[in-house]
């Protein structure tokens, strides 16, 4: 399911679909912007509709079909008195920035799903929320269809592909990179405290050591120091989610002084399962989600860590 202007993220989409039903299987794309979805003062009458440009990327992906039907089609008799209501897990994150946003959304991938009665139905990743909401519509109200994600796909510099992308001009642009720097900070943040981690549990458990090497001043020997420092709690040297949001707040603070600014809307850990925040002591998956704006446009990506896999 699309709203169009396709572009290689949803390429990546049709072709994961294409891999997962084999030659002889049907790949149905569904093109629809929907106005129940989008707010007041939101980019409904400029969000871009290009459905020849469309038909053109779905067939070269592996399409079979190209569902593109009108607001009276999907909508007869006008906006629907009766819709799907998000919950719970809607009224958080894009929920609080989108109020109701989440309950047109689940309304019409309900209405799609029962129009087109896939088997498989297959969804982006870097709209992180919404997937995990539409998961729980399918789980909840027993839809007979299979949920699919299909990790995000970004261009070289980081930016995570987006039909809303097109809105920034060439300065705005790289002021959004702020956002996936944000994410691979975190990212790295993490994998740099396990490097730390697994070097405190071999270090010889000596204070004078540490505080010597941390004396030098060096990079490499702060790092022993902090490994020695560590190796008599190895537990506690296990990289925090506050540690995970430090770094990336760092990214988007630096980012709020750039011209043009960056504009934050929410930095959040959340649980995968319910998109509620995780505790100091988290351990597992957990998703690391931001969403700002820079100029008129407003962008949204995430990332999934793992805090404790070695407790």
């Amino acid at each position: 399911m699309t709203m169009g202007a396709l572009h290689r993220g949803h390429a990546g989409l049709i072709r994961a679909a294409r891999r997962l039903v084999g030659p002889t299987g049907r790949v149905l794309v569904t093109v629809f912007v929907n106005p129940l979805q989008f707010g007041a003062g939101e980019d409904f009458d400029r969000y871009p509709r290009t459905l020849d440009a469309d038909t053109a990327v779905a067939a070269r992906a592996g399409a079979d079909l190209l569902f593109a039907p009108t607001a009276a089609e999907v909508y007869p008799g006008g906006e629907p008195l009766v819709r799907i209501a998000a919950g719970p897990m809607g009224e958080v994150l894009e929920g609080v920035s989108r109020p109701g946003h989440f309950d047109g959304m689940l309304t019409v991938v309900a209405k799609l799903l029962h129009l087109t009665r896939p088997d498989l139905a297959l969804y982006g990743e870097k709209d992180a929320q919404q997937l995990a909401l539409i998961r729980r519509m399918v789980r909840d109200l027993n839809f007979p269809v299979e949920i699919v994600g299909v990790p995000t796909v970004r261009e070289e510099d980081g930016l995570a592909l987006s039909s809303r992308n097109r809105y920034l001009d060439a300065d705005e642009r790289v002021t959004a990179l702020a956002l996936s720097r944000a994410l691979f900070a975190a990212r790295d943040r993490l994998a740099a405290e396990a490097v730390l981690r697994a070097r405190a549990l071999v270090a010889p458990t000596d204070e004078r050591r540490a505080l010597a090497l941390a004396a030098l001043h060096e990079s490499r020997a702060s790092a022993d120091a902090h490994a020695v420092a560590l190796a008599g709690d190895p537990v506690g040297a296990l990289a925090s989610p506050a540690s995970a949001l430090a770094a990336a707040r760092a990214v988007l603070d630096e980012a709020r002084n750039a011209e043009p600014p960056l504009y934050p809307d929410y930095l959040a850990l959340v649980d995968p399962r319910d998109f509620r925040e995780v505790p100091a002591d988290h351990v597992g998956e957990a998703i690391l989600a931001i969403a700002a704006r820079v100029g008129s446009t407003r962008l949204i990506d995430n990332i999934r860590l793992t805090f404790g896999a070695h407790r």
